[in-house]
């Protein structure tokens, strides 16, 4: 059953990692939020590019990851590829989407978390930060070539054979990047966390709809322009449920059921006077 919406005044409450310290939402700060974020980032693109780049295992779980996929019937990343990929326009479009989407609508969602809802900034943000920080480990424990540096030729490198910019994936800039840190997706991670976020606070239909294309239209993303597997986006949605699960225990409940806006304090209480 859905959790009711609440705007104001107190909300149901669940179960609590610390109950005998509740939380309450605080009004966000703007600059501490600008530097959370700016080093937040940062940190997880140091650490993210620390994680050695075991080619060999990499490759090695490559190969499983394609027969796994081949005997669960849903190794149709290949025909995807090639197919996107005789649409120059629409593979360019795509490159493109991967490398700049996954920046501009995060940042986007989150500036609107901050200016329309407050009460459930920090939560929710602390959603995307778990969730992040959980895919780490997926890449140190799970190195994983993505299918267009696969032996054999299989899959096509969209941004190498169409000279787009901007990924972090092919051509100059992949030198900056771990090549090998394919499972789980952020891409889907990510978006997926844009598009449910905005699909439970959003007051206007065709917004929320808007949520959720965002997501299934990374996937196809993704998967066209050979840069994850179709269990990659699987990783990363078992990530963004570790982190919603992180703040439902640090909260007491999911994000989008806490007040939209941040309770006023309460007024201190007045001194008694001594009786005469």
């Amino acid at each position: 059953m859905a959790v009711p919406r609440t705007d104001t005044g107190e909300d149901r409450q669940g179960f609590r990692l610390f109950p005998g310290r509740p939380r309450h939402p605080r009004r966000p700060r703007l600059w501490f939020e600008i530097l959370l974020i700016g080093v937040s980032y940062w940190t997880y693109s140091l650490i993210r590019n620390a994680v050695p780049e075991q080619k060999a295992e990499a490759l090695r779980n490559a190969d499983w990851v394609w027969r796994a996929e081949h005997g669960l019937g849903i190794a149709v990343e290949e025909s995807v590829n090639h197919a996107v990929n005789s649409a120059t326009w629409l593979i360019i479009g795509m490159n493109y989407y991967y490398a700049t989407l996954h920046f501009v609508i995060t940042l986007g969602v989150l500036v609107w978390l901050y200016h329309w809802h407050p009460g459930r900034y920090a939560a929710t943000r602390l959603v995307l930060f778990a969730t992040t920080g959980v895919a780490l480990v997926g890449y140190y424990l799970f190195p994983l070539a993505p299918p267009r540096l696969m032996h054999g030729g299989l899959f096509v490198d969209t941004v190498m054979v169409h000279h787009t910019w901007g990924s972090m994936a092919s051509g100059d800039l992949k030198h900056m990047s771990n090549q090998y840190a394919a499972m789980p997706s952020m891409h889907i991670g990510w978006s997926l966390w844009c598009g449910l976020t905005v699909f439970a606070l959003a007051s206007v239909p065709w917004v929320r709809v808007l949520g959720l294309l965002y997501p299934t239209g990374t996937l196809l993303v993704i998967v066209a322009t050979a840069n994850h597997f179709w269990l990659d986006a699987v990783g990363g949605a078992l990530c963004l449920a570790f982190g919603f699960t992180v703040a439902r225990l640090w909260y007491g409940s999911l994000p989008h059921a806490l007040p939209r806006l941040v309770p006023a304090p309460a007024a201190a209480a007045p001194a008694q006077v001594p009786a005469a």
